[in-house]
């Protein structure tokens, strides 16, 4: 083994216990705000319909969106309902046709609030998706960081033992 002065030792257990704490705070810290965004999606009681879903989302009659994956494909189920009751019209589209007609259309504009719901409640189930993809990321980093941190500092002790070992 080559030998590696004390110093150089001594930086790859420090580089080994940052890695470690580093790591330990991510994961901490990643699974604290995936617990956040599962505890504000139950609070909004949303439940998935029990009829009427799409084949792949069967199995969600009923319950209650309570994960990022969950709050996808309830968004999907929403942007599709939108859809229907649009026409495949955007919210810009619908409001574009209502100033059009002077502004004073109710079918149009009954639409455009429908549009503009729908959209929104959507955009805002996306997020809380998107945000618990970044918290699952963090919290995977997290736990690389440690190992590699873990590895450096067995590396460390390794090193630090083989500096002490005579040589003949």
């Amino acid at each position: 083994m080559n030998h590696l002065p004390g110093p150089a030792t001594a930086l790859v257990g420090a580089a080994g216990a940052a890695a470690l704490t580093a790591g330990a705070v991510m994961t901490a810290l990643g699974l604290q705000a995936r617990g956040q965004i599962r505890d504000e999606l139950i609070r909004q009681k949303i439940t998935f319909p029990d009829k009427g879903l799409p084949d792949g989302l069967t199995a969600c009659a009923g319950r209650r969106v309570q994960t990022g994956p969950q709050a996808r494909a309830f968004a999907d189920v929403i942007g599709g309902n939108v859809r229907k009751a649009t026409q495949g019209r955007t919210y810009s589209e619908i409001s574009a046709d209502l100033h059009a007609a002077g502004g004073h259309d109710e079918t149009l504009g009954a639409l455009r609030q429908t549009a503009f719901m729908g959209e929104t409640l959507r955009a805002s189930l996306m997020t809380a998706y998107q945000a618990w993809q970044l918290t699952s990321l963090t919290a995977g980093l997290g736990a690389v960081l440690m190992g590699t941190g873990g590895a450096f500092l067995t590396l460390s002790a390794v090193l630090h033992s083989s500096d002490r070992t005579p040589r003949r």
